[in-house]
């Protein structure tokens, strides 16, 4: 899903609300609850744009 030409807040926009639709269609309110939760591409996506959101889309510190 992350592309290099997105910025890092549309992507976490992006995956964000394929994340909740995820949720949604399982009828879970937290990705915990899912069996799929260790190995869930969808949540570890999500969590690499986190990353790449707080820090700006560079590498190395955090951005807050």
């Amino acid at each position: 899903m992350s592309t290099y030409n997105s910025e890092p807040e549309d992507e976490l926009e992006t995956i964000t609300m394929a994340l909740k639709t995820c949720q949604e269609s399982n009828n879970l309110k937290s990705c915990m609850q899912c069996t799929s939760f260790l190995d869930c591409n969808l949540r570890k996506q999500y969590v690499l744009d986190v990353y790449n959101s707080m820090n700006k889309g560079n590498t190395g510190g955090f951005e807050f």
